[in-house]
């Protein structure tokens, strides 16, 4: 028999030991934990799968039982970590943004921009959105400081005028 395959069936067996020789302590600890049998064994499972996969890996642990019972506990710590996140989202919902008003304000904002010059545009939004200085706006725009404060003015108005004529 290949050596390998020997190696392999003695890990096999060792696993299979630990299970068996584990499983209820470990349940039963769980369930003390978690107050809830069923929590209890889903969490044995979750930790003997992942100990399994470890020892196929890696081979089996310096000490087994400890790294199963620390593997059950994290998957137990990581369930309850979760399970408050899910309830604090759900008993304190934040406001709901009313989504519908978001899109229609969007939608009047673009179509009075769109009703401005490229020019008064591309003033406005240098200037307003992205808080360049009118030097700064002209250089990127290759025009004079004060002809992009005109431009971003006479945009201003023109926003104002529209958008007002939209609420009203």
């Amino acid at each position: 028999m290949d050596t390998s395959i020997e190696v392999r069936a003695i890990e096999i067996l060792t696993f299979e030991a630990l299970f068996a020789e584990e499983r209820d302590r470990l349940f039963a600890s769980l369930w003390l934990i978690t107050s809830d049998r069923h929590e209890a064994e889903e969490i044995a499972q979750d930790a003997f799968v992942k100990v399994w996969e470890r020892w196929e890996r890696r081979g089996a642990p310096d000490d087994p039982t400890a790294y199963l019972f620390r593997t059950a506990m994290n998957i137990q710590r990581n369930r309850r970590r979760r399970a408050a996140v899910v309830l604090r989202r759900t008993t304190s919902p934040k406001e709901s943004a009313d989504e519908l008003g978001a899109v229609e304000a969007r939608d009047v904002v673009m179509r009075a921009l769109g009703a401005l010059t490229p020019s008064q545009r591309a003033a406005l939004v240098l200037m307003d959105l992205l808080d360049m200085t009118s030097t700064e706006a002209a250089a990127a725009l290759g025009v004079r400081p004060s002809t992009v404060r005109v431009l971003a003015a006479r945009g201003r108005a023109a926003l104002s005028a529209r958008i007002g004529a939209n609420d009203g």
